[in-house]
């Protein structure tokens, strides 16, 4: 229970329940929902609006998002279904409870969050799921095999099996236009377990920085919840644009949700470079320059530092105590900025040029990068 927390921790949602890391505010949308999901569907309200002011003529509010992007991104999502057969009694049937959302890419891959995946072993802890049971919007209970992970990019593949993967209707892919703050998002899910639901919102910080995750991600402005884990961010196309990861709140009562608007979401640039290493069946490798970082300052600016060097940038001339300035031209301005550098923009064995200043003079070296 989330009792013992202690104010902005963060709050994981596992498999076997919640669990607290006093950390910082994080909000992982892992979802396995406090109460089982008997029946999925669209969930649907008849709300009755009394005019006082006849005349008033109601609006909608106008939107680049179209209908068709809507239902393309309504077919392709779909709940990852938890685990909760009593293996004390297999005879009796599981309840339908739903942990997770995911989306049907192309030809029955199915990608989602790793951490929505993920099961508590009790003798191995925490594992990823060989095969999972998903569940699409027209309600067909499908199995899916394990194709590839990653957990330093939160990103999981699952292929359904051969003979049901007639049941995907649609698929989705990937967009190649560059994300803007203020670009119009949405997201299909399984919030709590309900859905699939809808929300709607805009792009905020397109360069976040959480301690759940080794890599940038995507702030949206943007309601989700437990159970939103996985599921894609579509722009106004219906194209993926971002993985959704983690939720920032505070600590609430036990017995209320994990919901807030400041939504966090892998960039699909980088979740897309796990999904084809994936496909490929290689191993997806970053980019390793080989040195350990450290905040110092120069005047009245913080900069980064080597705290201490290893290889390739050792064999480079790169020492101790030089203040990193920038690399390949671009300037350096703080730790996470040079990792998600050479995440996004390089390759092991690329040839890098390095800016640093050693004492009062400029100096650039050229690294090999490794990799790892």
């Amino acid at each position: 229970m989330l009792g013992s927390c202690q104010q902005e921790t963060l709050l994981m949602l596992f498999h076997g329940g919640p669990q607290c890391r006093t950390v910082r505010k994080d909000c992982r949308m892992s979802d396995l929902v406090s109460s089982p999901v008997r029946c999925v569907g669209l969930l649907m309200f008849l709300v009755s609006v009394v005019m006082i002011v006849p005349s008033l003529e109601l609006r909608a509010e106008t939107t680049s998002l179209s209908q068709d992007a809507f239902l393309r991104a309504k077919y392709v999502t779909v709940g990852i279904l938890a685990e909760t057969q009593d293996q004390r009694m297999p005879e009796k049937p599981g309840k339908v409870a739903i942990r997770g959302t995911g989306f049907h890419l192309r030809n029955g891959y199915v990608i989602t969050a790793r951490h929505a995946a993920e099961k508590h072993d009790l003798s191995a802890g925490t594992i990823i799921q060989k095969q999972i049971r998903l569940l699409t919007h027209d309600l067909h209970e499908l199995s899916a095999d394990l194709v590839g992970e990653s957990a330093f990019m939160d990103v999981v593949v699952y292929r359904v099996v051969e003979q049901h993967r007639s049941k995907l209707q649609a698929g989705t892919s990937f967009a190649t236009v560059d994300v803007l703050p203020g670009m119009e998002v949405f997201t299909v899910g399984y919030p709590l377990g309900w859905g699939p639901t809808m929300a709607f919102g805009r792009l905020g910080n397109t360069n976040a920085f959480l301690q759940t995750i080794d890599t940038r991600l995507m702030q949206a402005d943007l309601s989700a919840c437990s159970g939103n884990s996985g599921g894609g961010l579509f722009n106004a196309q219906g194209e993926v644009v971002g993985i959704l990861h983690a939720v920032i709140q505070t600590d609430k009562e036990e017995t209320q949700t994990y919901c807030s608007r400041m939504t966090f979401a892998i960039p699909g640039s980088l979740a897309e470079r796990i999904v084809q290493a994936a496909l490929s069946g290689k191993p997806l490798t970053f980019s390793k320059l080989g040195i350990h970082m450290t905040s110092v300052k120069d005047g009245t600016r913080l900069r980064v530092a080597v705290k201490d060097v290893a290889e390739p940038a050792k064999s480079a001339g790169i020492q101790k105590h030089d203040v990193l300035l920038a690399i390949e031209d671009t300037d350096i301005l703080d730790g996470a900025q040079l990792k998600n550098y050479l995440i996004e923009h390089t390759i092991p064995g690329q040839r890098v040029s390095v800016k640093v200043r050693r004492i009062d003079a400029d100096l650039t070296f050229h690294v090999v990068l490794g990799g790892g």
